[in-house]
């Protein structure tokens, strides 16, 4: 918990801030060579532990799907969820970027054990400038989302709504997207804790939230209430965020309530370069993420198709957010290491990460692939429910190639720069565009390729290239400075 602010700069305050506690001394056990092997800290750990719940719910969420819901209701139940994705439009990845402002903000500023922050007055009234826009914003953000994605939830179902479907999704439609703006506005919250160094709380609140969410759709699908399950989780997800954010009240309601008039960040030269290129980006990710296919084949191939992707789609996507999680926890202390000019240090840690988690989530596809071909033996009823095996085999290569592209724009992005813009709206037009063109024709196996070609095979050599390329812009062959040098050249300017 965060209580209380201390301006009052001290003069260890630079030499101090963004250290790392001493930890106990390393032993030789074979646990911890393990830990230490795949990179595991608490963030991590609770991070994955998030995820594996959220695995395991998926899994019975399969299982009672397939019980209590009729394939047509699935392809309705699947659509719902790509509907709220939509809140994407609002959002525009301004949660990314108040995780790296306020890393860069609190970079000098050392947080106490008490939860005091103590540093430099302007970085203070900074940092609570930061959370004063957002909640501006995310309050605003949220109401406009309601009005607008309940009637385009309404116009798209009733459109497509078929003569011989008893699917009563209205009502479910509403409460799920009420929901999504209700957790929409205390989002922020989260991101701007993350990045004020509260990684690994925030990380074990996914574990509370999943594991609450995932309860209620259960009680939701059992119950014959089916079609609510998607709002049921979302209910959880924002009774655990609230419990969450109450005992840090008086931290956030300081810095809400703090006169920070003159040190304002000036969000038109300082942010608004980097915020409209990443909202651009984060736009074109609904129209690159799987989300889309759904809706689509639900428009021209039908709720049964729309389902079985759904489905499908649903298994793989649980693979890149465990994967991630070796890299995401580490967006702040990216964002500082910049700000001290850590360069080395940042590319050790990256480098490191990022092959730790791409073994990762590649065993995982490949334990994908393999328990789905024992599935269609043991279970044949089951796998009907999503698409053919050749299939699912790209979807989960495309998983492996899109994490590695994710690691590389985070490490880029960590810099407060945006240069996958181009590359996202092209992306976007590939997979929109060909989807749109073959599902009329090949129906799940048109759109399944072409989410593969320019998901996995155009999006890798693309980011790649614009990886290296802003590296050796960036950084060039020079050696790199580090914090020690920047330290001196403060102390003598």
């Amino acid at each position: 918990m965060l209580p209380h602010l201390e301006a009052e700069p001290t003069p260890n305050d630079r030499a101090d801030a963004g250290q790392l506690v001493p930890g106990r001394p390393p032993t030789k056990s074979p646990l911890r060579r393990l830990i230490h092997l795949i990179g595991l800290d608490r963030s991590i750990a609770y991070t994955v532990l998030a995820r594996v719940i959220q695995i395991l719910g998926s899994t019975g969420t399969v299982l009672l799907i397939v019980r209590f819901l009729t394939p047509t209701e699935q392809g309705y139940y699947y659509t719902l969820y790509s509907l709220v994705n939509l809140n994407i439009v609002f959002e525009l990845g301004f949660s990314f970027v108040i995780l790296q402002l306020a890393a860069h903000e609190t970079a000098y500023l050392k947080i106490l054990p008490s939860g005091r922050i103590r540093g430099g007055l302007t970085a203070s009234r900074r940092l609570a400038s930061i959370l004063q826009k957002v909640r501006r914003w995310y309050s605003i953000a949220a109401v406009l989302m309601f009005f607008t994605l309940t009637p385009v939830g309404w116009l798209f179902f009733q459109h497509r709504h078929a003569a011989g479907d008893s699917v009563h999704w209205m009502l479910p439609c509403v409460l799920l997207v009420f929901m999504a703006a209700l957790m929409f506005q205390i989002d922020p919250f989260f991101s701007f804790l993350e990045g004020c160094g509260e990684v690994a709380n925030v990380a074990r609140l996914r574990v509370r939230q999943t594991g609450t969410g995932v309860i209620l759709s259960w009680i939701a699908l059992v119950s014959g209430h089916g079609l609510y399950a998607p709002a049921a989780m979302l209910t959880g997800n924002f009774l655990m965020g609230v419990l969450f954010l109450y005992p840090r009240r008086r931290f956030l309601l300081l810095l809400l309530r703090m006169d920070a008039s003159g040190e304002r960040i000036r969000w038109r030269s300082e942010v608004l370069p980097f915020q409209s290129k990443i909202a651009v980006s984060w736009l074109c990710n609904y129209f690159t993420a799987q989300q889309i296919l759904t809706p689509i084949l639900f428009a021209y191939c039908g709720a049964v198709a729309a389902g079985q992707m759904g489905m499908s789609m649903s298994i793989v996507g649980a693979l890149s957010p465990v994967a991630l999680a070796w890299m995401s926890t580490k967006s702040a202390p990216f964002g500082a290491m910049i700000q001290r000019r850590e360069s080395q240090q940042l590319d050790r840690v990256f480098f490191r990460t990022l092959w730790q988690s791409t073994i990762l989530i590649a065993g995982g596809a490949a334990a994908l692939v393999v328990g789905l071909s024992v599935l269609g033996m043991v279970a044949p009823r089951l796998s009907t429910r999503m698409i053919s095996l050749p299939l699912f085999a790209l979807l989960a290569i495309t998983a492996i190639c899109s994490h590695v592209v994710q690691s590389e724009a985070l490490y880029l992005r960590a810099h407060k720069k945006e240069p996958f813009l181009i590359q996202s709206v092209m992306l976007a037009l590939l997979v929109t565009g060909g989807a749109f063109l073959l599902a009329p024709h090949f129906g799940i196996a048109g759109v399944t390729w072409t989410y593969f070609v320019s998901m996995g095979l155009i999006s890798l050599a693309s980011g790649t290239l614009i990886f290296r390329s802003k590296r050796r812009e960036w950084y060039g062959e020079r050696e790199l400075v580090d914090a020690s040098s920047l330290q001196e050249t403060q102390n003598n300017p």
